[in-house]
């Protein structure tokens, strides 16, 4: 059995879709073409996020007994990249 709508959730300047309304719309790339252009989108997602190193370190799984971990953390922030100097020199 369908649903009465409720006369408050009724938005005239706003009807809801038919299925002639769905067959004559278009994808947003065809109406603003400027607007959503493969290349543009392309460049906005290449922007985001921090910019790429030239550097790049690589992600590894290390596991250290927890008294040698909490040393290196009681020397405070920055430890990481103390241990990593610590690491670079001792090669």
């Amino acid at each position: 059995m369908k649903r009465k709508p409720d006369p408050e959730m009724i938005d005239a300047e706003n009807p809801e879709w038919t299925d002639e309304d769905f067959a004559r719309a278009r994808p947003a790339r065809e109406v603003l073409p400027r607007t959503f252009k493969p290349a543009t989108v392309k460049r906005m997602l290449k922007q985001r996020g921090r910019p790429k190193s030239g550097k790049a370190r690589q992600a590894i799984s290390l596991r250290l007994p927890p008294e040698t971990l909490a040393r290196w953390k009681a020397t405070g922030p920055g430890w990481q990249t103390r241990m990593v100097e610590t690491l670079a020199k001792a090669i």
